[in-house]
């Protein structure tokens, strides 16, 4: 089987991931790397139920420790951005960039990103970063839009059956802001 190394923000994203993969002859390993996730509790929220999740459902998950400085590097001066702008850009170029790196470190020569089941983001973003990503590394992005063929609304149902933690915004202060204002 096919190893593919799938960057996931948190276990509703990366549920519908991992088993259409497996249907499709991939060997899913969840790489999570986040530094985006403001505050640090609410990253170990996540981790903790990607965590739980993979133990339930077999699967390899490759974790990285709390890091927002890096974040906070990419995201200097951007702070204003609406979302979907430039400091999502680079925001997900950030975390596909050592997705890519950290495959190449494990030897696996395909990568992904369960980003793309987020109605709230834009695929063909996540695309171009995971391109940029792959030239670099010298491996392979797999273009999957997860969101297609009903993959968010089987996420949700999967999040539901399995009790799933579901936070409501995407991840960085700025996104907590965006949500706030939308309410």
């Amino acid at each position: 089987m096919r190893k593919v190394l799938l960057h996931a923000c948190c276990a509703p994203c990366a549920a519908y991931p991992v088993n259409l993969l497996k249907n499709e002859g991939y060997e899913p390993v969840v790489y999570f790397y986040n530094p985006n996730i403001f505050p640090k509790d609410e990253h170990d929220l996540r981790l903790d139920e990607i965590i739980k999740y993979s133990k339930k459902e077999s699967f390899a998950l490759v974790y990285e420790p709390y890091s927002p400085d890096d974040f906070e590097n990419i995201a200097r001066g951007l702070e204003n951005e609406p979302e979907k702008g430039k400091r999502c850009e680079k925001c997900i170029l950030l975390r596909l960039n050592k997705t890519a790196q950290k495959a190449c470190e494990l030897k696996i020569k395909y990568f992904t990103s369960a980003l793309t089941i987020s109605p709230h983001k834009i695929s063909k973003m996540i695309f171009e970063a995971g391109e940029f990503a792959a030239k670099s590394s010298g491996i392979e992005f797999l273009k999957y839009d997860f969101k297609k063929r009903d993959g968010f609304k089987i996420a949700q149902q999967i999040a539901r059956q399995n009790n799933m933690y579901k936070q409501n915004y995407c991840g960085c202060k700025y996104s907590i802001r965006a949500n706030e204002q939308q309410s």
